[in-house]
């Protein structure tokens, strides 16, 4: 079966307006009609942690590093030129479906290719000089949101945290079984953002003090759980 979806592409260069230093290649996500035009793919409904199913669960996932080269705003105009590139291709790789490559705006899509029959899209609905923030769209695994950040610490010299902080559930039953149950789609998940948070350390230029953090709170009515763990 042809795959229905086509890439209508061009070239963009890097301008004071957009200070990423390479050009870079854009794509847009298009559908093709049987009678060989295109069409736009619609906007996808998001998909609230109100819609989900299951606990509520809020995750944080941060590595502090000392002696960073770059500023905390430095580095999350690298992490917002390049979302792509610290994400673990083999476990979730990001395409950006909408919205120009090489920038981070209000309304942009994602297309993320999760390993397992995880897949699903998310959009930005926040972009500051020191964080960003995605909601789930409609058939992601999870429903919910995700913020990512970096602010300045007090001691040590240089120091900055980069932290991924999440407030989700699963999309329905069936993914909060697998989630929760069978374990698959967690491990898969933590192994994600830990892998992101070393590769924002690397491109801070500064060294972690401590490996990447993780703290997850689990709420299901009455009953609260909350685990800590670090992860090298």
């Amino acid at each position: 079966m042809p795959n229905p979806f086509v890439l209508i592409g061009g070239r963009q260069k890097a301008t004071p307006a957009n200070p990423c230093a390479v050009s870079r290649v854009w794509v847009t996500a298009a559908r093709s009609s049987p009678g060989g035009s295109f069409l736009m793919t619609e906007n996808e409904t998001p998909q609230p942690a109100e819609s989900g199913s299951g606990p509520h669960i809020e995750r944080r996932y941060y590595i502090d590093v000392a002696d960073a080269q770059k500023s905390a705003t430095e580095l999350m105009n690298t992490v917002q030129c390049d979302v792509e590139k610290f994400s673990p291709d083999l476990l979730a790789n990001f395409e950006k479906r909408k919205g120009e490559q090489g920038r981070l705006r209000v309304d942009d899509e994602f297309h993320i290719k999760i390993l397992g029959p995880w897949n699903g899209s998310v959009r930005v609905t926040e972009v500051t000089n020191q964080h960003f923030e995605f909601i789930t769209l409609e058939g992601h695994p999870e429903a919910g949101r995700i913020r990512f950040s970096v602010r300045q610490l007090p001691q040590p010299a240089r120091a900055l945290r980069f932290e991924i902080h999440s407030w989700a559930r699963s999309r329905d039953g069936l993914v909060a079984f697998a989630y929760s149950t069978i374990g698959v789609g967690k491990r898969v998940q933590e192994q994600t953002w830990v892998t992101f948070c070393q590769r924002v350390a690397e491109a801070s230029g500064g060294k972690p003090i401590k490996p990447v953090q993780v703290v997850t709170v689990e709420q299901d009515g009455t009953e609260k759980h909350t685990d800590r763990h670090e992860r090298t």
